[in-house]
């Protein structure tokens, strides 16, 4: 990666495999980096994660370079591929762990999150109101290898079809001017 100052943004939104499979598609992504974030256990697992007691959310550590997409685009994409009004949940997976939530890491970011979710209420993008937790960014463990690049290893699974399929597309129709030319 050549002397590009990327900028981190940490985004839950459901399932991780969901998110990081829109954002690995995104122009100016360098690595989109699926993990837990938000809880109070260090080095959580897996298993104890989705048992919904420790507090973290499946979240992705998206390193972009602002001088391609700026930070509030990546925020219309997050909150045009799943659901930031449903509390807890997205689709069949739920827990505090699906919550959808933006980490910001800085105050910058926590301005444009803030500035985002109050324009999609006004203009009233949703039916219900947005319950997209915004709060400052704290450690991030990443996922076992086992859950990176997930979509891309098991595109014929199911759940890939029937749940990520269908956000990919959605990226496609409205974000065509933001997709990497050779991961559509």
């Amino acid at each position: 990666m050549e002397n590009i100052e990327y900028k981190i943004a940490t985004l839950a939104g459901g399932c991780f495999w969901c998110t990081e499979a829109v954002f690995e598609r995104v122009e100016g992504v360098a690595k989109v980096i699926p993990g837990f974030t938000g809880g109070q256990i260090k080095n959580p697992a897996y298993r104890e994660i989705i048992s919904g007691r420790t507090g973290h959310a499946e979240a992705i550590e998206v390193h972009f370079d602002p001088n391609v997409i700026s930070y509030k685009e990546l925020l219309l994409i997050f909150f045009s591929t799943h659901d930031p009004t449903t509390l807890n949940r997205q689709q069949y997976d739920k827990g505090t762990q699906y919550r959808s939530a933006i980490f910001y890491h800085s105050e910058d970011q926590e301005i444009d999150a803030l500035e985002i979710v109050s324009r999609l209420g006004e203009e009233k993008v949703f039916i219900d109101p947005i319950v997209t937790e915004i709060t400052e960014a704290s450690a991030f463990y990443e996922a076992e290898v086992e859950h990176k690049e997930y979509y891309t290893n098991h595109r014929q699974q199911q759940y890939c079809q029937v749940i990520i399929d269908p956000k990919i597309k959605k990226l496609q129709q409205l974000f065509a001017d933001k997709l990497k030319k050779a991961k559509i």
